[in-house]
């Protein structure tokens, strides 16, 4: 183990850095004239000195206690920053670097930390603007994490730090940090608002969080920063909702607060997932080349239909999580037979489907993003890339990876950040988390009781509780995770039903209407229909 170094230069006459810390550009020329270079007061222009911690904490100014700072071995890494503060404690290593005219600049780590999702945080500078990224809770043995910050238009001094706030088992560990050009945008902060129109139908409202006055959903998602509102379309529901029509009327709405349109075509009269993939009533005496014309004609008309309306689209779904394919038991491509060389056929009619979905979007859209979307990473990458390989190599045109990522199912945050930089990669696509959720609160709703998918009984991720700081940390800590993925191809994250509160009437099940909300607990509106404002702040 090395032990904390001193935090002075090892120039004697350097000035302090924490002395450093508070001055600008102007501030540092100052200290040069008495006799320090740059160079010396900030680090060598452009890079951050001592970035692996090879020579222990020299470069870096450490504030708070310093018990709570130690470098060292960390399993296969031989030099690890880590801080662990009591509770009440805080300590903080920065250091500065000189950037000069600068530009965007990101600031990236690998990382591992405990707490509670929000008591560690990477910042980055420059001119009073700080950005700022939560250290995402791995626990002692879980896979270390890239995590990177951006800052536009950094200029002069620019300042890196790690922070740490001790309490509930609070500590970060911090390696391989890197100062490069570029930023980290969260182009994709999205959020799925397809049973608004039922939900408000059957009379659901939506309040400030005081509850003194009522809110548009659509419009207080966009006015926090959601820029991405997501759509799935049915093709003849038994309730009537999720339509064509219906996508059109909820479409303008998202337009008109300013967001941007992905639109989702089940291929179906109802959900659509790894167990169930089923043809529509009204498609099921066509074979496979009358499937390929619906599905084209269904994926054009609708589309053809938001155009006229004068709605543009941004992207859209071809299939929704299509890992065992779609239209089955057509393009069915799980659970059959190699030897008599059906799965190799069923393949075949997958790609024709997916190819005629892609080609109508590209007549009525051409500048529209295609995204096949796939679940279960919890499966293996290895699944999910020999998947994408099969259709690229039946060279079905698409532009973006799909995927859903619910922590109680699909693995740790360290699982998918590995599909993200592993599918970017051999895909050549970027990548958006097109589902997520997290709980705000493990109980029902008790004036509309219906059991939670997720309760009592679901194991949570460490340091993630089912409160609505949690949901928020939770939620932040996907997008954070997603964008920051090797190769910067992650795109960000689109939240599952934020506004699907329980109201008589807009249940789970389109075949009772009886049914009930499995999912409010997971809202980012309480039982009351009231906002949560720390959990919508994180989409901004």
């Amino acid at each position: 183990m090395t032990s904390t170094r001193s935090t002075r230069p090892e120039n004697s006459h350097a000035v302090p850095r924490r002395r450093l810390a508070g001055l600008g550009l102007g501030g540092a020329l100052a200290v040069c004239a008495a006799g320090t270079s740059l160079a010396q007061a900030a680090g060598r222009p452009e890079a951050l000195r001592n970035p692996g911690f090879a020579e222990g904490t020299a470069h870096w100014s450490i504030d708070g206690p310093p018990e709570a700072v130690t470098v060292t071995a960390d399993g296969e890494r031989e030099h690890v920053l880590h801080l662990a503060p009591a509770a009440g404690e805080e300590v903080v290593a920065r250091q500065q670097v000189v950037i000069g005219r600068g530009g965007d600049r990101v600031l990236r780590a690998r990382v591992r930390a405990g707490g509670d999702g929000t008591a560690a945080r990477l910042e980055i500078r420059s001119r009073g603007r700080t950005e700022q990224v939560h250290l995402p809770v791995t626990g002692r043995d879980g896979a270390w994490l890239d995590l990177a910050v951006g800052l536009a238009e950094a200029r002069g001094v620019l300042e890196a730090s790690l922070r740490v706030r001790g309490g509930d088992g609070a500590w970060a560990s911090i390696d391989d940090l890197e100062l490069l050009p570029g930023g980290v945008p969260r182009t994709v902060r999205g959020v799925d608002l397809s049973g608004v129109p039922k939900n408000e139908a059957h009379g659901a409202v939506y309040f400030s969080a005081d509850g003194t006055r009522s809110v548009d959903p659509v419009e207080i998602m966009a006015e926090h920063g959601a820029t991405l509102g997501r759509l799935r379309v049915w093709v003849d529901p038994v309730d009537g909702w999720c339509t064509p029509e219906r996508t059109v009327e909820m479409a303008r709405r998202i337009r008109r607060a300013g967001m941007d349109v992905l639109v989702d075509f089940h291929y179906s009269d109802e959900w659509t997932d790894p167990g169930a993939q089923h043809v529509p009533a009204a498609w099921s005496d066509l074979g496979v080349d009358g499937l390929v014309d619906a599905v084209a004609e269904h994926t054009r008309s609708t589309l053809l239909a938001l155009r006229e309306a004068g709605i543009d689209v941004a992207m859209v779904q071809v299939g929704n999580e299509i890992n065992p394919g779609m239209l089955w038991p057509h393009g069915q491509t799980w659970d059959v037979d190699e030897a008599d060389g059906v799965a190799g056929a069923r393949w075949e009619d997958l790609c024709r489907f997916l190819a005629a979905g892609s080609q109508a979007v590209a007549e009525v859209f051409p500048r529209a993003e295609v995204m096949l979307h796939l679940t279960n990473i919890h499966d293996g990458i290895e699944g999910l890339t020999w998947w994408f390989e099969q259709v690229l190599a039946r060279d079905v045109p698409f532009d973006l990876i799909g995927l859903s990522y619910y922590p109680y199912w699909h693995g740790t945050l360290g699982d998918l950040q590995e599909a993200v930089a592993v599918l970017s990669k051999r895909c050549a696509r970027d990548v958006v988390v097109v589902e997520t959720a997290y709980p705000f609160t493990l109980e029902d709703d008790p004036r509309v009781p219906y059991p939670n998918i997720v309760d009592g009984a679901t194991p949570l991720p460490e340091g993630y509780p089912a409160t609505p700081a949690g949901q928020a940390a939770f939620f932040r800590a996907v997008q954070d995770v997603t964008v920051s993925a090797a190769g910067g191809r992650g795109r960000g994250a689109v939240y599952w039903e934020p506004a699907w509160t329980a109201v008589e009437g807009a249940g789970w099940d389109l075949h009772d209407p009886a049914s009930g909300n499995a999912w409010e607990n997971q809202a980012m509106f309480d039982h009351e229909g009231r906002t949560l404002p720390e959990v919508l702040a994180a989409l901004s």
